[in-house]
Parts: structure tokens; C-alpha cells; sequence
């Protein structure tokens, strides 16, 4: 219990950098794969009818105070005759520790029409929102005696700030990139003392996905994808994913996260054995019927913290709307 006790304070000493208390950056979800709205705007509306996800995220399993993340989101298109416009909404809450964390996001994408036939789009998206970022005081306490340094009120700010997006799809592949917290921010917010003090610091973020569908056999598809996240300060993140789609119903894949170094930066190398926050992951997919799907994964983290966490568990169910329009082309795997 001491190690994990001692283990969770080196992450949130990482994430936190005190004296300075940092807000947790862009939230980790393994399967954005099914609902790529989660790290890019312009996606809103690609499936072409009104979908809606339920996505609840529990991190590294096991850790008292470690991550907890629920997000609900929904999008379709404006109109089913053109279907040019695109919008979404997300609602996301997030808690670690001591620190909360609550954004709503409004979407808007618009859809080029690439060719004849309209299975090829070109979207530009813009997102915009805003958060509530706090911190419960009651959940410190001091290791030898006291503190002074540490408060027992619950504080909260509000903060706003802008995502854009480009977003191209085929049937066979597609690509995208998008850039999070346009507007950086790293003001200060005092806390209980006037040495205490929260700092948002909302660092721009950057996202690059491409993948692609291959057709194996009849009943049989592949799907290869890749996400980069890049936050312009620490080790650039690489997802690897490989999906099975059996009978367009039943999808099963892994995923290979890991750090990648793209260029020198400027970054507290805290512990080389948690620079690089490598991990695999298990994910499944079902579909109950034509508008209801449940996915499930779990990650196990290769590095370090894998000795003392027991894997992050989520869960997501999606739902699809019914639609009138009778110019759906092709079921959206993507």
C-alpha cells in the first residue's frame, strides 16, 4: 500500500508540477476509434444519421484517486438532403485526486462534396466550449504533521477555449488533424494561501488520425489506424490500433500505445521509466442490433506503474438513430 500510495503522489506531482497545480491535459480514451468526435471537431455528422455515445473510462485500476472520466456525446447531420452541416456535443467530467474537472463542447463541421457519387467528404470542424476546473481541499492532508500550505475549501474556475479540425474519409481510408486549446492559457488562480495557487495551463494540443478498411473475405474486414498526440512540451504519444470486423457486427482488436521522441524539447524528465507511458490494450465491439453497440477495453501498462495498478477498464455503448433518408451509401466503419 505504501508503494502505491508513494507511486500515485510521483504522478500527481507529474501532472500537478507543485507548487503550481495543473489541470490533467486532453483526456485518454482507447476507443475514439468508434467515435472519433472525442479528438476531432470536424467529424461531427461523418455517419451521416444522429448517433449518441456514453463513454465511461476507468484508469489504472486499483490506485486510490486514480483517473475517472465519463463522457456523453452526440451528432448528426442538419439536413438529410444535403447533409453539408454537421453538429455535436459533448459533455465530459473528469477526476483525479483532489482535482475535478467538467467541459461541455459545441460542434460544427461542414462537409465538402468531393465526387458524384458523395462517398468521398472533405469536413472543416470548430469546437467550442467551455470547463469548470477545481480542487477539493478536503482530500489533502499532510504526511508529518502540518501544512500550512494546504486548504480544506473546495475552489473552482471557469474556463473557455476553441478546437478546429480537418477531416477527410472514403470507403477505403481516411485522415485527419485537429488542434485542441487554440486558445493557450496558463493564468494562475489562487488557492486557500497566497503561495498555493492553481495554474489551468491549457497547452495547445495536436492530433493526427489516419486508417484504412480492407476487405479480407466476404464476411471479413481489417482496419488499421494510427493516432499522434502531440502537446508541443512533453514525449509525442503514438497509438497503433488494429481492428477485425466480422459480418460488419462483431469487431476485436489491440492497440500499441507508446512515446515517441520527434524532436528535442524542453520537458522535467520526472522518471525515465514513466517518460514513456507504454501500454497495450484489448478492444471488442458488439453490435446488439442496427442501432445499439457496446464496446469494451482494457489497457495494462507496460512501464512501471503496470507493477502497481491493475489496468484501465472502459466501456462504451453507442446508439443510432433512425433516419428517413434512403441515400446511405454504406454502412460507416470509421
Amino acid at each position: 500500500m505504501k508503494k502505491e500510495y508513494y507511486l500515485l503522489m510521483l504522478l500527481t506531482l507529474v501532472l500537478f508540477k507543485a507548487p503550481k497545480l495543473r489541470a490533467q491535459q486532453e483526456i485518454q480514451f482507447t476507443q475514439y476509434i468508434f467515435n472519433t468526435l472525442s479528438v476531432n471537431p470536424a467529424y461531427a455528422g461523418y455517419k451521416d444519421q444522429w448517433f449518441a455515445q456514453v463513454g465511461l473510462r476507468n484508469q489504472w485500476a486499483g490506485l486510490d484517486g486514480a483517473p475517472q472520466t465519463g463522457q456523453v456525446s452526440i451528432d448528426g447531420i442538419v439536413s438529410e438532403d444535403t447533409r453539408n452541416v454537421g453538429v455535436g456535443l459533448q459533455v465530459t467530467s473528469d477526476q483525479l485526486g483532489p482535482q475535478k474537472a467538467t467541459t461541455i463542447y459545441g460542434n460544427y463541421a461542414y462537409r465538402l462534396r468531393l465526387n458524384d457519387e458523395d462517398t468521398q467528404r472533405l469536413s472543416f470542424g470548430i469546437g467550442a466550449g467551455i470547463g469548470s476546473y477545481g480542487l477539493d481541499g478536503s482530500m489533502f492532508s499532510a504526511v508529518n504533521g502540518s501544512d500550512a500550505d494546504l486548504y480544506n475549501t473546495n475552489e473552482t474556475v471557469w474556463k473557455w477555449n476553441i478546437r478546429l479540425g480537418v477531416y477527410y474519409y472514403s470507403p477505403k481510408w481516411y485522415a485527419g488533424v485537429s488542434f485542441m486549446n487554440i486558445l493557450e492559457d496558463t493564468e494562475n488562480y489562487l488557492f486557500g494561501t497566497d503561495d498555493t495557487y492553481y495554474n489551468i495551463d491549457q497547452n495547445k494540443h495536436m492530433y493526427f488520425i489516419a486508417g484504412a478498411l480492407f476487405d479480407m473475405n466476404s464476411y471479413l474486414k481489417l482496419k488499421p489506424s494510427i493516432l499522434v498526440k502531440e502537446d508541443f512540451k512533453g514525449t509525442t504519444s503514438l497509438d497503433i490500433n488494429g481492428m477485425l470486423i466480422f459480418n460488419d457486427k462483431f469487431w476485436f482488436g489491440a492497440s500499441y500505445r507508446t512515446g515517441i521522441s520527434l524532436w528535442d524539447k524542453d520537458y522535467v524528465d520526472y522518471s525515465e521509466s514513466l517518460k514513456s507511458t507504454n501500454a497495450i490494450s484489448g478492444i471488442v465491439q458488439f453490435y446488439v442490433n442496427d442501432k445499439l453497440r457496446i464496446g469494451y477495453s482494457y489497457d495494462y501498462m507496460l512501464n512501471t506503474l503496470g507493477n502497481s495498478e491493475n489496468g484501465s477498464h472502459e466501456l462504451t455503448l453507442g446508439y443510432t438513430f433512425s433516419s428517413s433518408s434512403k441515400r446511405l451509401i454504406s454502412p460507416r466503419f470509421f
